[in-house]
């Protein structure tokens, strides 16, 4: 009897252990709304105006947030300068961009609440603020991250990659707790900005053994991408990768994809799989409205799930840097 009152207090005390554990890596909205309350302007302001002067800063920060959020978890990790090891030098991070505004929004906030705020949580925050001020659906972002202890380009080496097959989209998303429906959503935050023609090349004069373009391209669209991107032509030419509202965020993306006008290869392999083809016919086709899924409200509910992935929230597993480019 004594034996068998241990081990039920033993499973109690674990259950509520697992229960705190549970709640200690949950984030929230409004976080800051006591120890820094202008956090999140303050934020948006920087946003704004950068944005105000390159109408490609939006896509920038909103690519930021998912290169982050997909090696460690969003941890800031992406930010840190360490020398030859550091993460963002790795091959599935080049052309990220938007380093700048997430340091000089951190230095204002360090001025005016010293030691608050992570830089996880201004590269959350900023990605929402992109995706509105791209007339994009304007939604509360969840905030509480702590910063991580560790920048390693070898950790970067899984970033998906515009030349992965279907299958491997589909594991790479699986692995970070994010199904096909997610897969196809944060696929479409291409919706705004641009690529290289460095990124197309393959695709289109190397696609089919002995040369050719990828099939599944639209024979309307073809010559309108060879032209931008000629085969002697300059690889770091750059074009919007929704064709037509390049710097707007709507469905048009998806819509694209699935007429053949994708511009980046990993975006039209969506369509080789029945499952991810099946939720992108799903936005479209019903006369009426009512029933129809929102991709912008799906989108808003994709990344606020991907922005849980790996949170650190104790400060055994992560802190609040003085400055985004180094550890404390």
């Amino acid at each position: 009897m004594k034996n068998m009152l241990i081990v039920m207090y033993v499973m109690i005390i674990s259950c509520y252990m697992i229960i705190l554990g549970i709640s200690e890596a949950r984030l929230k909205v409004g976080f800051y709304r006591e120890t820094c309350p202008n956090a999140e302007s303050i934020v948006g302001g920087f946003v704004r105006d950068a944005a105000k002067f390159n109408p490609q800063i939006p896509a920038f920060l909103l690519r930021l947030h998912f290169h982050d959020c997909f090696v460690q978890g969003c941890d800031g990790s992406i930010l840190v300068d360490n020398g030859p090891i550091s993460e963002k030098l790795a091959v599935g991070h080049q052309g990220v961009k938007g380093f700048d505004i997430i340091e000089d929004a951190k230095t204002q906030l360090e001025f005016v609440c010293p030691g608050v705020v992570s830089c996880a949580d201004i590269v959350a925050i900023a990605a929402r603020d992109a995706v509105a001020f791209s007339f994009g659906p304007i939604y509360e972002v969840e905030t509480g991250r702590k910063d991580g202890f560790v920048s390693n380009v070898s950790l970067a080496a899984n970033m998906p990659d515009f030349k992965d097959s279907i299958q491997l989209l589909k594991q790479k998303f699986f692995d970070k707790g994010l199904n096909e429906k997610d897969l196809v959503l944060l696929s479409g935050a291409h919706t705004i900005g641009s690529t290289a023609c460095f990124f197309l090349m393959d695709r289109l004069y190397n696609f089919l053994p002995g040369g050719g373009p990828d099939p599944s391209i639209n024979p309307e669209f073809l010559p309108e991408l060879m032209e931008s991107c000629p085969p002697n032509g300059n690889i770091n030419f750059r074009l919007p990768i929704d064709h037509d509202t390049g710097e707007t965020f709507d469905d048009q993306i998806l819509e694209n994809i699935r007429n053949g006008f994708a511009v980046l290869q990993s975006d039209a392999k969506l369509m080789d799989d029945p499952v991810t083809k099946q939720i992108i016919d799903s936005y479209f086709g019903f006369s009426n409205q009512s029933i129809q899924p929102s991709f912008e409200a799906d989108f808003v509910t994709s990344i606020v799930k991907m922005g849980r992935i790996g949170v650190k929230t104790s400060s055994k597993r992560g802190e609040i840097r003085r400055v985004c480019s180094s550890f404390n």
